[in-house]
């Protein structure tokens, strides 16, 4: 992982924005084999059922190829648009923490997501309106402190997972300079709440 040299700290508040290779983190294409696999899981699962089992017949097998051709181009899309890296920011303070997309991916993302949301509704397709809409509205997810209900600190990897509900969930990236400091500030806020907390 890289980051930027702005990184902002005092008392009550600690910022930095930082760049994760996107197809080399675990956590990310995690989160992208769940957000992805399982919709495409069902569609692949659907069509061998539809074939009865006969995965080779034409029907099935164009089908399948389709989807093994939108997932190459999706990666293909993401090494283009976005040099195969997320950008995220995150805010630490008094009130709990941010995870922002820096401006330069925002400005993209907002570009993607409204076209994806556009073709969705031409095409009468609401899973693709669904996806842009979701997808636009965690440009920006906040978790206060009491709401963390789990941490999970991967200090080899620099990383701390905080989980709120089934659907708040940040993966703070931190670098090598501040990972021990916004692990300190997280175990602190969380211990008065009882917050499980695993390595």
């Amino acid at each position: 992982m890289t980051h930027k040299h702005r990184i902002e700290t005092d008392m009550n508040r600690l910022q930095w924005e930082i760049y994760v290779p996107i197809f080399r983190n675990q956590f990310i294409l995690k989160g992208l084999g769940i957000a992805i696999g399982i919709p495409f899981g069902i569609v692949i699962a659907l069509i061998i059922i539809t074939a009865k089992g006969n995965v080779f017949g034409t029907d099935a097998k164009y089908a399948l190829a389709l989807i093994a051709l939108l997932f190459l181009l999706t990666s293909l899309l993401v090494m283009i648009v976005y040099g195969g890296k997320y950008a995220p920011g995150f805010i630490v303070d008094e009130t709990g923490i941010i995870n922002y997309t820096q401006d330069h991916q925002a400005r993209r993302n907002r570009v993607i997501n409204g076209l994806l949301i556009a073709l969705g509704a031409l095409s009468g397709n609401p899973t693709a309106t669904g996806t842009g809409m979701i997808a636009q509205s965690r440009q920006v997810m906040r978790l206060k402190w009491k709401s963390i209900r789990k941490v999970r600190h991967d200090p080899k990897r620099c990383t701390i997972l905080v989980q709120g509900g089934y659907t708040e969930k940040i993966a703070l990236f931190c670098t090598r300079e501040n990972y021990a400091q916004v692990e300190s500030i997280i175990r602190q806020k969380t211990a008065s709440s009882g917050t499980p907390s695993r390595l």
